[in-house]
């Protein structure tokens, strides 16, 4: 965890209201780090239905294999994390490390270990020692309280120089529903699902199957499409916790995530997802510019999402972001790599609304000095007009600064 804050950072942090059902504690469990929290636990309910996507890496975790199991069940009573250590890649003993932490949680909460649920984040390799948290986690029940998200949020950081919080408030029915989010990402960020670690509570009464299929389309146009350096990780995971405690207020019951009833929810709870995909990416390991990459006139959504990542994962790209350099000739090079239908004499490119190439050529209004001041913003938007349909997307970056390489050099030492 950075000393100093993410100039990226926002300038805002906002009141997390509380919710029902939900009790969260953190603690200092000595993981990897010292002085800090390192593990969080949240109690929930009885009822609580619970919905999760996780990475696609071929190498997942201990923790993700585990989730991606209880799943099934759909109700959840508590959820894990600990920060500093991914239990990733630990064979064996990473499966028995996550069979303790679920049995120490579920007697600590009084439930069945089925309605545990674990996250794990930082050095991959490394034995979790899941003993650290015998006492720790029954102490956690008993102080848990209905309360302080920012401190759930510190608890679970790694790199990341800030807490990532977010919440909406939305009428269900007769009732007023609050949903609060959390997470947690600085590097290997390319999502592939979902997120590093990020969790979504509220307590609108929805079925597991419905608040399931509202996640996996949430995610597609929020964290599915940020990426901080092409990496995905072996910990990705988004898990969402319905309490149901709106149903006493007035809040229909939700069986199916196409209940029209839902309109004003979805939103809502796409606009969490969404704002913290976008900290995630103010967060980037060593970042000093925030990078929106909008493509338009593709022949499909798909190729315009491909040829956006194109631009996104560059590190020629990235760099010359880095150095206030608004060099479109990196932008053609990720274009047409990207394996897409492209024609280069129809392609325009524009930074922060300057359109420096035209028709597959430089611009004849391109002034170099209005663009390099234009650079200069903490804030860059990259615009690519290929010309060829109506296929639009857009991602969120960040540059690729010498920070970077230190952070990453430096890790796990």
């Amino acid at each position: 965890m950075s000393s100093s804050v993410s100039p990226l950072a926002p300038k805002h942090v906002p009141d997390m209201p509380v919710i029902a059902g939900i009790r969260l504690a953190t603690a200092e469990a000595g993981i990897r780090y010292k002085n800090r929290t390192d593990v969080l636990l949240a109690v929930m309910d009885k009822g609580t239905a619970v919905a999760g996507v996780f990475t696609k890496s071929k190498c997942p975790s201990a923790p993700v294999e585990w989730c991606r199991a209880k799943l099934k069940g759909g109700k959840a009573r508590a959820l894990v994390v600990n920060s500093g250590n991914a239990n990733a890649f630990t064979g064996k003993t990473g499966r028995a490390s996550t069979a303790l932490t679920a049995k120490i949680a579920a007697k600590a909460v009084g439930c069945s270990e089925g309605e545990i649920f674990l996250a794990s984040t930082g050095v991959i390799g490394e034995p979790l020692d899941a003993t650290k948290f015998d006492g720790v986690l029954g102490r956690l029940a008993e102080a848990a309280e209905p309360g302080d998200y920012l401190a759930a949020a510190k608890a679970i950081m790694t790199t990341d120089t800030f807490p990532k919080v977010a919440t909406a408030t939305v009428k269900l029915g007769k009732a007023k529903v609050t949903i609060n989010g959390m997470a947690k990402g600085a590097g290997m960020i390319a999502p592939d699902m979902a997120t590093m670690l990020s969790f979504i509570f509220t307590d609108a009464p929805i079925a597991p199957a419905a608040l399931q299929a509202l996640l996996k389309a949430g995610v597609e146009d929020t964290f599915n499409a940020v990426t901080i350096d092409g990496d995905t990780s072996t910990s990705d995971t988004l898990l969402a916790f319905a309490t149901g405690a709106a149903a006493e207020h007035g809040a229909p019951k939700i069986s199916r995530a196409s209940d029209p009833r839902l309109k004003a929810f979805v939103k809502a709870f796409n606009q969490v997802l969404a704002n913290l995909a976008e900290q995630v990416a103010r967060d980037g390991e060593g970042a000093r510019k925030l990078v929106e990459i909008t493509v338009e006139g593709a022949k499909t959504k798909a190729s315009a999402r491909k040829i956006a990542m194109s631009i996104a994962n560059s590190p020629l790209v990235k760099t010359a972001i880095a150095g206030e350099d608004a060099n479109w000739g990196r932008v053609v090079m990720a274009v047409g790599k990207a394996g897409e239908p492209a024609d280069r004499d129809k392609l325009s490119i524009s930074f922060n609304g300057i359109r420096v190439a035209k028709s597959g050529a430089r611009d004849p209004d391109y002034d170099e000095a209005q663009v390099s001041e234009a650079m200069k913003a903490p804030e860059i938007a990259i615009k690519v007009s290929l010309g060829l349909g109506k296929g639009r997307d857009r991602v969120m970056t960040c540059d690729l600064t010498k920070e970077y390489v230190a952070i990453n050099g430096d890790y796990r030492s």
